[in-house]
Formats: C-alpha cells, sequence, structure tokens
C-alpha cells in the first residue's frame, strides 16, 4: 500500500495513461476458490455474455458490491486517495463519482483505480454544466436555466454532446445531468437555476434534446429527480423535503418530463429524497426508499427499464432515518439498481446479505440487479476500457466550449421589457453621452471593455456591492446631469433565492432610482428571478450568467450587433410571465460569423503569432496600431487590433476604428463599378477613354484602351503634385484658391477650415490632359489611370463615385462605414487620425483624405478617398472571393470576378484593376504579399499602411489596416521594410491546418 501512495503522490500520479494492465476478469480467483464458467448461447449478446463472465468471477459480496458508487476527489491528498483504494481494494465497489478537482489529477487516478479493481469501475461524475462545475481548468458551460430560454433544442443537443465528449475524453462514463425538474416555486433553494424553467413542455424539450446529445456520444445520461423537485422550498441535502399535490397534479406537471425522457431511450432515472404521501404516505418514507415510487410508479407504470439510480445516500434527506449502511438495503429493496454514496461500503454490502437472509429480497432478484449493471459497463465501453491519455488533456477538455457558450449566450439573452425602445441603441444616442455603471462589479469586467470597445469614449462606473445607501443620491445625481443615458448591469450577486439573492439595499435603491430618473436599460447577469426587485424599470435583459462570454454577447445586443432570441424560461414579475421576450430583425447591416480558429481548420496557436509582430511594429515605430482580421471559409478566424490611434497612446485602435484606405479605393469602390458596368454591357475592355469622356477628346489621352487603364500600362504618369501650384511662397494655401469657412464659390473641403474652388477640379483635369504619355506604354503605377476610371463610373451611371457605389453594393451589402467624406456620418473619434502634413494642409489630416490630389477633388476620386474598417472590407472581399455574391444577392458575375482578378499583363503582375503576387517568386520569404500566396491571390495594398487580400485556393481573406504615416508621412518606410504585413498574412498561411 506504501508503494502505491508513493506513486500516487499529492500533485498527480506517476501513470501515464500507458502503463498499467487490467484486471482480469474471468479468471480472478483466490486460492482454492472455484469459478463457475458459464456457456453463453449463440442468441446471448455481447453484453450479456460479458456481464455472465463477470458475474461468475465474483464473489457473492462482491457482486453486492457492484451496485454501490463512491465518492472520490483529486484534490483532498494523501488520506482521501487511501480510503478510496481501501474501498476499492477491500470491498470491491462497482464504482466511483468524481467531485472537485483537477482534470490531469483525476485522470491519473481514474487509472490508477482502474488499474487496481476487479472489475473496471463504473466512472461518474455530477456535471450538469460540464466538467467545469467540478474541476479547475476546465471552462464550464451554462446552467439549465439559459438553455431553458433558447427556442432551439439543437443547440440543447450541442450541449449535451459537448459534456459528453469531456467526460468520454476523461475516462467518465455517467453524467448525472440532466435536471429534468420543473422548477414552478421560484424560492426552491436547491433546484432553481439548475432547471430548464417552469414550462414542462419546454423541460422536456430541452431535457430531452440533451439527453440525446449525450448519449449518442456514448456516454449515460440520468433524468433527476424523479418524481420532481421543483416544487420545493427545502434542500433534500439538509432536510427531507414534502409536496403535498394530489396525484392528477403530480400527472399534469411533475411527471410529463421524465416520462417524454423515457419514450427517448434515457438509460438512467435518479430518484430523489422527497416525501410525497400522493405517492406514498408512510412517514418519513422519501421516494428514494419507496416502492411504490420506485418499482410501482417508474418501473411498472412508467415503463422504465433503465438504471434507478438513488440520489446521494450521505443528503440528509434520508441519512437523519438511515445510517450504516441500512440506507442502502432500502433502496435496493425500492427497486433502485444503484446506491450512491453510502455512509459506509461494507456496511451497505452487510446489510443487503442480511436482507436477503430475511427473505426481504431474493438473492434472484439482487444478481439481476448486477448483471444489468454489468450489461450497462460494457455497453459504456468498459469490457474494452483503455488508459485515459493525459497528453494535452485541459486543452483537449475546453476546445469546445468557447464557441458553444458564445453560440449558447447569443441564442439565449432575453429582451424582457423594452419600454422606451432604447434597445438596441440607435446611432443618434450611439453619439451621445451614454454612461455605464456595474452595479455590485468590484472592478472592470468583459461587459464594462465591451461596452467601451463598441462605443468608445463611453464612460463607466462601478458600485461594488460594500457600498452603502448615502452613497447613491450623490452617484443618481451625478449620472443624471452628465448623460443622456444610461446601462446598469448587475453582477456578483448569489445564484440562490434566500436573502434576496445576497442584493443590498443599497444596490437595489440604486437601480431603481436610475430606472426612474434616467433612459435606461437594465442588464441582469445570472439568475432572473432577481429581476423581481427591478420590475418597473423601462428595458430590462436577462443575461442568466455572469461570465466573460455572458457579457460580450450582452453588450452586442444592447448596440444592435445581434439581435435578442431568447425567452423567459420562468416567471419573473407579475407581468412578466414564463415565454416572455422581445424579438426583432436588426435593420440591414451585415454581421460576421466568427467561429473559434479549430472549427475552421486553423490553429489558434499559430494564428498568435500575428501579435508579436503586431508588437515589433509599433516598438520600431513602423505604425502606432493596426486592426488584423483573418477569414477563413467565409468565416472570421482572427480579429485583433493593436496600439493606438498615434503614438501619444491615449486613444486605442478599436473594431470601430475606421482608416483612410488610400489606394484600396482602388479596388474596392472604381474597379467594383468598373466590374458591374461591365457585367451590364455598358463599357468594353477595348473602348477607350474617349469613347466615354468627351473632354478628352483631342487629347493624347483619347486612344487609351481601358484594359490598358486598368492595368496601368497605358502610359499615364505615376502623379502630380496638383497642390505646388496651389500654395504660396511662404508654403500655405494660397487664399486665392482657398477660403478658410465654405461659401458659395468654395464648397470642395480639403481639410479642417480649408475648402478649395469649385472649379478648381478642372484646372486638375488641364493639367492631366497636358501631361506627357509614355508612348510606348510600359507598366507604370499611376493614380491618374484610376481617376479617369472613377470618371467613367460617373459619366455611364449618371451618378457621382460615391453615390454609385454606395447604391449597388455598400448599402446592399449592409456595410456602415465605407464610404467617402466619413466626417459627415461618424464620429471623429472613430476615425484614426493620418499625417500631420507640413507640406500643403499644414494641420493633423484627421477625417479627410490623405492623398492630396483627391482632397483636392473635395475627397472623392477614383484613386483614393474611401473609408472604412476592417469588418465591412472583410465583407467586400468575401463577395469577391464568393465569386461575385454575398447573402444569397448576386453582385457581380463570377466570371467577370474571375476576369478581373486573373493575371491579365504579360509585363506585370496585374490584374484588370487589381494587384496579384508578383510572378515567379512564390514560396520565398520576401514573396509579396506573402510567401504563401497562391498565384489566383488578388487584392490591393494603400500608401497610409492598408492592404486586403483575397485567395481562392485556401479561401482565405486577410485585412491588415493602419495609419503608417502617423504622424510624418511616406518618409516612414519600416511597414514594409520589417514586412510586418507579409509576416502576419504568412502566419495565417502557417495556421491553417494542412490535411
Amino acid at each position: 500500500m506504501m508503494k502505491q501512495l508513493l506513486a500516487l503522490g499529492l500533485t498527480g500520479l506517476l501513470i501515464t495513461g500507458t502503463a498499467f494492465r487490467l484486471p482480469p476478469t474471468v479468471n480472478n480467483k483466490k486460492k482454492g476458490q472455484k469459478v463457475k464458467t458459464l456457456i453463453a448461447t449463440p442468441q446471448q449478446g455481447a453484453a450479456d455474455r460479458w456481464a455472465d463472465s463477470v458475474f461468475q468471477s465474483l464473489t457473492p459480496d462482491e457482486r453486492i458490491a457492484q451496485l454501490i458508487m463512491i465518492r472520490a476527489h483529486s484534490n483532498l491528498g494523501r488520506d482521501h486517495i487511501n480510503a478510496v483504494i481501501k474501498d476499492i481494494n477491500d470491498n470491491k465497489v462497482g464504482g466511483v463519482i468524481f467531485f472537485q478537482g483537477g482534470p490531469v489529477r483525476q485522470a491519473n487516478l481514474t487509472n490508477y483505480y482502474q488499474s487496481i479493481s476487479k472489475v473496471p469501475l463504473l466512472v461518474g461524475i455530477d456535471g450538469e454544466w460540464g466538467l467545469g462545475m467540478r474541476l479547475d481548468s476546465v471552462i464550464s458551460l451554462p446552467r439549465n436555466l439559459l438553455i431553458g430560454a433558447i427556442q432551439d433544442s439543437t443547440l440543447a443537443y450541442e450541449a449535451g454532446r459537448v459534456m459528453a465528449e469531456q467526460c468520454k475524453r476523461i475516462g467518465i462514463q455517467i453524467d448525472f445531468a440532466p435536471d429534468m425538474d420543473v422548477n414552478n416555486n421560484p424560492d426552491n433553494p436547491v433546484i432553481n437555476d439548475r432547471s430548464f424553467g417552469e414550462n414542462k413542455y419546454q423541460v422536456a424539450r430541452m431535457g430531452v434534446a440533451t439527453i440525446k446529445g449525450m448519449q449518442e456520444a456514448g456516454v449515460m445520461a440520468c433524468a433527476k429527480h424523479f418524481p420532481g423537485h421543483g416544487d420545493t422550498d427545502v434542500d433534500s441535502h439538509f432536510d427531507l423535503p414534502s409536496i403535498r399535490k394530489t396525484r392528477a397534479q403530480l400527472e399534469a406537471l411533475e411527471l410529463y418530463p421524465f416520462r417524454q425522457a423515457i419514450e427517448a431511450g434515457v438509460g438512467s432515472i435518479m430518484v430523489a429524497h422527497l416525501f410525497i404521501p400522493a405517492i406514498d404516505n408512510k412517514p418519513n418514507t422519501p421516494t428514494s426508499i419507496s416502492r411504490k415510487a420506485v418499482t410501482k410508479l417508474l418501473k411498472e407504470e412508467m415503463g422504465f427499464k433503465g438504471l434507478v439510480i438513488t440520489d446521494a445516500l450521505e443528503m440528509k434527506g434520508i441519512a437523519k432515518y438511515y445510517t450504516k449502511g441500512e440506507e442502502s438495503l432500502q433502496s435496493l429493496l425500492a427497486g433502485n439498481d444503484l446506491m450512491i454514496l453510502p455512509s459506509t461500503s461494507a456496511g451497505s454490502v452487510a446489510a443487503i446479505k442480511r436482507g436477503i437472509k430475511k427473505g426481504l429480497i431474493s438473492q434472484e432478484e439482487v444478481d439481476e440487479r448486477v448483471k444489468k449493471v454489468l450489461r450497462a459497463k460494457y455497453n459504456l465501453g468498459l469490457g474494452q476500457l483503455q488508459p485515459i491519455d493525459t497528453r494535452n488533456l485541459e486543452k483537449d477538455l475546453n476546445a469546445q466550449t468557447d464557441s458553444l457558450r458564445r453560440k449558447l449566450a447569443e441564442a439565449a439573452i432575453t429582451l424582457v421589457k423594452n419600454d422606451n425602445k432604447i434597445v438596441p441603441f440607435s446611432p443618434a444616442m450611439v453619439q451621445q453621452k451614454v454612461a455605464v455603471i456595474a452595479v455590485g462589479a468590484d472592478a472592470g469586467n468583459a461587459f464594462l471593455s465591451e461596452v467601451k470597445k463598441i462605443k468608445p469614449g463611453t464612460d463607466t462606473y462601478v458600485f461594488s456591492s460594500g457600498q452603502p445607501v448615502s452613497q447613491v443620491a450623490p452617484m443618481v445625481s451625478r449620472l443624471h446631469r452628465d448623460y443622456k443615458a444610461v446601462i446598469i448591469s448587475l453582477h456578483n450577486y448569489s445564484r440562490r433565492p434566500a436573502n434576496g439573492f445576497g442584493i443590498s439595499m443599497a444596490q437595489k435603491l440604486l437601480i431603481r432610482q436610475l430606472q426612474q430618473e434616467i433612459p435606461s436599460a437594465t442588464v441582469v447577469f445570472g439568475n432572473p428571478y432577481a429581476i423581481k426587485y427591478f420590475c418597473e424599470g423601462p428595458a430590462i435583459i436577462a443575461a442568466y450568467e455572469d461570465d466573460s462570454t455572458t457579457q460580450k454577447v450582452a453588450a452586442e445586443i444592447l448596440f444592435g450587433k445581434i439581435a435578442p432570441q431568447g425567452k423567459l424560461p420562468v416567471t419573473v414579475c407579475e407581468g412578466l410571465p414564463s415565454g416572455t421576450g422581445i424579438t426583432y430583425e436588426l435593420p440591414e447591416s451585415a454581421t460576421l460569423p466568427q467561429v473559434v480558429p479549430e472549427d475552421a481548420g486553423v490553429n489558434s496557436a499559430m494564428l498568435d503569432k500575428i501579435d508579436p509582430i503586431a508588437e515589433i511594429m509599433i516598438s520600431k515605430g513602423a505604425a502606432p496600431g493596426c486592426e488584423v482580421l483573418a477569414m477563413k471559409d467565409g468565416k472570421v478566424i482572427y480579429n485583433k487590433c493593436f496600439g493606438y490611434y498615434d503614438y501619444d497612446k491615449k486613444v486605442p485602435v478599436t473594431p470601430q476604428t475606421v482608416y483612410d484606405l488610400a489606394s484600396v479605393t482602388k479596388i474596392c469602390a472604381t474597379t467594383l463599378s468598373i466590374m458591374r458596368l461591365y457585367d451590364e454591357g455598358r463599357i468594353k475592355l477595348d473602348a477607350t477613354l474617349g469613347d466615354y469622356l468627351p473632354f478628352v477628346k483631342g487629347s493624347n489621352k483619347a486612344g487609351l484602351t481601358i484594359r490598358n487603364v486598368l492595368l496601368h500600362q497605358a502610359g499615364l504618369v505615376a502623379w502630380i503634385p496638383f497642390y505646388k501650384e496651389t500654395i504660396n511662397a511662404a508654403g500655405y494655401p494660397d487664399s486665392a484658391w482657398y477660403r478658410p469657412e465654405m461659401d458659395e464659390q468654395h464648397e470642395l473641403r480639403v481639410a479642417d477650415h480649408l475648402y478649395i474652388s469649385n472649379g478648381y477640379p478642372d484646372t486638375i483635369w488641364k493639367r492631366v490632359l497636358d501631361s506627357k504619355l509614355n508612348t510606348r506604354q510600359g507598366y507604370v503605377y499611376s493614380d491618374l489611370d484610376f481617376m479617369f476610371l472613377g470618371k467613367i463610373v460617373e459619366a455611364l451611371s449618371g451618378k457621382k463615385l460615391e453615390e454609385y457605389v454606395r447604391d449597388t453594393f455598400y448599402e446592399p451589402l449592409g456595410l456602415t462605414t465605407t464610404m467617402f467624406r466619413p466626417r459627415e456620418h461618424i464620429p471623429l473619434q472613430l476615425l484614426a487620425p493620418t499625417e500631420y502634413e507640413r507640406i500643403f494642409r499644414m494641420q493633423w489630416i484627421h477625417g479627410d483624405v490623405h492623398d492630396p490630389g483627391a482632397a483636392m477633388f473635395g475627397g472623392v476620386a477614383g484613386h483614393a478617398g474611401l473609408f472604412s474598417n476592417a469588418h465591412d472590407l472583410a465583407i467586400i472581399m468575401q463577395m469577391l472571393l464568393n465569386k461575385g455574391s454575398y447573402d444569397g444577392v448576386q453582385y457581380i458575375k463570377p466570371e467577370t470576378v474571375k476576369l478581373f482578378t486573373a493575371y491579365n499583363s504579360k509585363i506585370s503582375r496585374r490584374g484588370l484593376g487589381f494587384d496579384k503576387p508578383e510572378k515567379g517568386v512564390q514560396n520565398r520569404l520576401d514573396a509579396y504579399p506573402c510567401k504563401s500566396a497562391s498565384a489566383d491571390t488578388f487584392g490591393h495594398t494603400g500608401f497610409t499602411g492598408t492592404c486586403v487580400w483575397a485567395d481562392p485556393q485556401s479561401n482565405l481573406v486577410f485585412i491588415f489596416l493602419s495609419n503608417r504615416v502617423s504622424p510624418n508621412g511616406g518618409a516612414n518606410t519600416k511597414l514594409s521594410t520589417l514586412n510586418i504585413r507579409g509576416r502576419m498574412m504568412e502566419a495565417v498561411y502557417d495556421a491553417i491546418v494542412k490535411k
């Protein structure tokens, strides 16, 4: 024994899951003991043959012990482990039920306990919301009440499947879940939010879906607590609750979910310790030891054939009446198959032997129960037991939890009231001053952070549970004075209803007063029954849980990023019954689907290599901040922001930050428009500029073909510094052309307090037409090409470029930030500044286009002027990757996308409008745009430090946005010399799991 314990240690075991040998199940016999060999008939199944074989190898005492499961922990140290080993070695118990501890420690203990057990142990856990309910290092799934708010039962199935896969990975065969109680007593001290709710149909529907998910993944489910623990006000852990309903009332409510579970094939049912006179009126007789409840009602009337399991026999609901093993005998007499957590294993075996001897139960009936348990063991895989491999165990257990928790939160969070129509916050409200106050929080949390991310500049406050009533009035006064609206979030209160959920009087007063005096939305993070204290609030959201995932999703619902879908699973106020829930369709705006990278076949750890590259970028001064977004198979796999708007580090970059795209305008505005016009037969690639633009006729530009213009090989010069003619001798904008304020003759905004003459664009075009032309028409990347193309779009469409591309693409796609002249529509704090310009406008360029030529056109040109955030750009690129289709709408014909995005030049890498990978340098570390980009890749880069790429072969979209010209303009080339964009893009390719 001492050697065994030395091998165990206090922090883990030396057993790795590959070294031990399972004990034989037939030939294990004491010296001199005769083993009766059962000859199996051909009609017997494999489970019967295995069960019979094992049964024959056991002594009478060992057979009885198969009906007992004992408590096991992996965090209680040597003495506890010693006691479990003794029970396995001496009493030959049939199984263990794990409680608190750690996953690797538990796996090592399971391996060891199985190695010393004569018969493979049935390993169980009471994990109603997954292994995280009991084990550290494992992320919990939500409690059932959140799942009860979901209307799609396939999500309950998925939760059951994930729980089962966790169990299988760690060597567990039975999870004592789900809870099938109908919680129709809001003061229930023990069930409450462990239930799916108060509606029996919803409880049955979600419970059955969970059961199917678990059992189809190979783990036995256990419906509990029969015949129904939902209408009690006493905790059976501490006393025996009474339910004084008629049999008809029980049939109409409590029994309904269990009948549905039986019909669905649930593997086991747990019987509660309840006193229900309508079933058995014998005094001090819990249903768990009532033959009328277990055998007559459950087995005979309801027809249940699976394992019947007692609730824990150590609970006071039975332990106050029976102990020293007598509780196990009484449970067996009632009809139970498995007795869990009795006061003593040896005493239980002895008591059952006495019962057999006294004729209280026959040996044949006991033997059949033993074989029933053994058959279940075989069917759960214990006939071919394999050791648990502890390598990557924690990672495997958590692999699906984050993505599933988000799905569940999105489907469950419930908009309970919305009297003031404040949810979702309108764009007008978002631009006003809004405060968030986290009541009950001790510090900042994910909810506050997410709100600030969505609405930069939001002020946040914390009102902790310890603050007194005297601080309520000053807080209300301040918020009322300084803000147009307030978001109230309630955190960290008790999940149990006793003592008002632990919500202080000060907290209640604060929330109620704010609800009355300021337009507000109240988000309750936790047990929704607590809403009863805040029923008068105009807008109320039930969030059910208080974890970071739920907090982020709730913030997204508040600001219209996603729509609420849930319905209350319980009644919370007189006017807010079960089933309440406001749902709506969001305004036409696009939302990109997001997944955990592994769900798209991408290694998230490899994606994390992007982060240090961004840190290098910032530390080396290549750019003050950036956003990186990557999509695989149409889903976002990576989206992070780094750094700040500038090197003062005052305003952090967020996903809402809008950047000047510079030359990305060429493909995301002008080329898109040309492609659509080409689809419509309104433009031909071999036609000329003179065919569409009368003002170029008679110039040397008239004969340039559209094809060569798109390819930058029409012979146009790279660019013309138009601004130089408009600055005076002192280097400032000349008042002959500019005014500090807009007037009728100066309506074109160039920068802050700088407006150019309405007629000056004509001068610009004259300079373009007078410019020299390279008659050899080699490849010269030129802004002038796309200035002409922008004018063609306007000539053919009859609309301004910004109007055409908005009406044709941006609005139908649901884009909210992709636009020219963003200062007219987007708060300035969301716009990243670019250069402090010292050669022309002599000021910070913030929200006005960086390119001087585009600025002198009033902010709109075919080569520059477009702004966007990464999210909206990703939609444009995904549409192109989808061969011109998005969300069921065909914007551009597939053959047009294929034509324009292919290589179209013999003398350059260009597509028609699009940039492409440099030819002949694939798989080189310095390849453009990166080493692994396929030849089908298309996109563009921008002078301000932006790029967008799509690779059809990998079904990949890559977006990088920065303002690398901040603060000193184009002289800073570190973004390119350090190959920041290429290295980040290559990291995405490296993360794609090769099949």
